[in-house]
């Protein structure tokens, strides 16, 4: 029962928080991916590192940055093993059928993967997601999003 009214309630509070005009990528309006935090530092060092600007790449209209010279060559190298899941949208959030701002500290790396999660006074989507199976989660947002990235 207390599983379902978290449930209720993160649904509740990401259609509120909606606010996603129709794009494919979690970006803000100067095309910067992951709010400025390198995808690098994420998946090879399990950190949340803000990156540099004299350390930047372009994949798929996004700008990533990075913390050095050597983790852009590793991204330019290989950008579609960096890149975030889901556009870089909440997963637990996509798994429920929306698209969610996420918090760029709040993230797991599963299966070599990149998820980042919403996390506001209201909702912690990392922990629901940690509550969760994330096998399930995951294939419930896999399945959501290949309608969700077109809106």
């Amino acid at each position: 029962m207390k599983t379902m009214k978290k449930f209720v309630g993160i649904v509740a509070a990401l259609f509120m928080t909606l606010n996603m005009a129709a794009q494919s990528q979690n970006l803000d309006d100067t095309k910067i991916a992951l709010q400025g935090y390198s995808p690098v530092s994420y998946l090879d060092m399990g950190l949340a590192q803000r990156g540099l600007k004299e350390f930047k790449s372009e994949y798929q209209g996004a700008k990533y940055y990075f913390t050095s010279k050597d983790q852009k060559k590793k991204f330019d190298a290989n950008p579609t093993k960096y890149v975030p899941q889901y556009g870089g949208y909440c997963a637990f959030g996509v798994s429920v059928g929306g698209k969610f701002r996420v918090d760029p500290n709040k993230f797991v790396v599963h299966n070599n993967k990149l998820y980042l999660f919403l996390n506001d006074v209201e909702v912690d989507a990392l922990q629901l997601f940690k509550d969760s199976n994330a096998n399930q989660t995951i294939a419930k947002a896999d399945k959501n999003w290949k309608t969700l990235k077109t809106k």
